[in-house]
């Protein structure tokens, strides 16, 4: 069939799968492992606390314990698994960290105690940092010349396979049975099992060959990164607020019927799997993140003023104001995101991208850590006046981010370059 009028071949129509899904090679099998992985996690997340203290019998404050042990242990261990991944291959130690998280999930169901649940929990807190700062050189190496896209495209496919794994989730919980537990810890530990298999199909990639003048731990040192990661880590502090805040400020604060909880999680989710890509497509150098960032200190903060709105008026108009409220919201969290995958691989040295998405993740982990503190204090416990402290506070965040991090360029040292070909 030619195309009328010219003559000419029709263009060939895309399957719906070619559509959705990354080329066939590399990047779709990267693309698989990530959706494996997002897949357990969104399976253990929505259910460890209750597999905890239902099936092992443990308080609730020894829980706790546990999660706070294994985040704390692997803030360090973010940072050694990622110079691990360049120096010896991402793609060898990404298998590694898959094997290590397979092995360690699995001692979950041999837990009897207090003391062998904070051992565990501390192995698997040092597979979870490992496995982000480690597959950090992966991807840009795979990435090629599309790495905002197929970052973007990998969130958004993150988001997505959460979102089933806490369907999944969801449904062992209304069983509310030990075996039911049981089966989601093991899919845990098969997720990770799963991602090795797949990537063990990688192709190898070299590491970059590091400058002959670069440092042991020169992502410590870099200030342009620096600067970029404590950016982030106060900007990521708003990542609690449709996990934390909003449902708590939902319940106690507003007439809005209780099913809201769990339509703005779902709103929020849709809108980041659908818009991740979109936002992120010309966010490609560190200016355009400046931008990313302060528009989503914008977004953010009217974001939090239109939920405090909430509070004041009928049960229908809550709804309304709590539906916009987070589509706003999720805007600035996009641009946010956009933002800080831009500077985590933009400004770091080739050669050493796990070692500097390890420095990245501190900044992220220690706002992951003190964002409910923060929150509660000021939102829930001041009232009024915390939110708006909150939003001035992310406004400001977002509108200086920019200008600091060129500055920070701008007058730093200029980092050795290799004369060695990248790999």
């Amino acid at each position: 069939m030619t195309e009328k009028g010219n003559g000419g071949p029709a263009p060939q129509r895309r399957s719906l799968a070619d559509r959705l899904l990354q080329p066939a090679g590399p990047r779709r099998l990267l693309a698989t492992s990530v959706f494996v992985d997002a897949l357990g996690s969104g399976m253990f997340m929505s259910s460890s606390v209750l597999y905890f203290t239902r099936v092992v019998h443990l308080p609730m404050s020894q829980v706790a314990f546990g999660l706070f042990a294994g985040a704390m242990v692997g803030l360090a261990a973010g940072i050694l698994g990622g110079k691990v991944a360049d120096r010896w291959g991402a793609r060898e130690t990404q298998i590694g960290v898959m094997v290590s998280g397979t092995l360690f999930m699995a001692c979950y169901l041999l837990v009897d105690s207090f003391w062998s649940y904070v051992l565990v929990s501390m192995l698997i807190g040092v597979v979870f940092a490992a496995d982000k700062s480690s597959k950090a050189p992966l991807i840009r190496g795979i990435g090629g010349d599309e790495q905002a896209g197929f970052r973007a495209y990998l969130r958004a496919s993150t988001n997505l396979a959460v979102a089933l794994g806490a369907l999944a989730a969801g449904v062992a919980i209304q069983f509310d049975t030990a075996p039911a537990y049981l089966a989601l810890v093991i899919g845990r530990a098969l997720s990770f099992a799963g991602c090795a298999v797949v990537l063990l199909r990688l192709p190898r990639l070299a590491p970059v060959p590091a400058p002959e003048l670069s440092g042991r731990w020169e992502a410590l040192r870099d200030r342009p990164y620096l600067a970029a990661t404590v950016l982030n880590c106060l900007m990521s502090l708003h990542f609690a607020v449709p996990t934390f805040l909003l449902p708590l400020w939902i319940i106690d604060h507003t007439d809005a019927p209780r099913s809201m909880v769990s339509g703005v999680l779902i709103l929020n989710t849709v809108l980041v799997i659908t818009l991740q890509v979109v936002v992120s497509k010309n966010v490609d150098n560190t200016a355009a993140a400046g931008r990313s960032m302060r528009w989503a200190g914008i977004a953010v903060a009217a974001g939090l003023l239109l939920m405090l709105a909430a509070g004041r008026p009928s049960a229908w108009m809550s709804v309304a104001l709590l539906l916009t409220a987070t589509a706003v919201y999720t805007l600035g969290e996009l641009w946010h995101s956009a933002a800080a995958m831009e500077y985590s691989y933009g400004l770091a040295a080739p050669h050493a991208q796990g070692q500097y998405s390890g420095v990245f993740g501190l900044g992220g982990g220690a706002a992951e850590a003190l964002a409910p503190m923060v929150l509660g204090a000021l939102a829930l416990g001041l009232g009024q006046p915390g939110w708006y402290l909150l939003g001035g506070f992310f406004l400001v965040v977002g509108l200086i981010s920019g200008p600091l991090v060129r500055w920070a360029v701008r007058t730093a040292p200029k980092r050795p370059v290799s004369s060695a070909p990248a790999a």
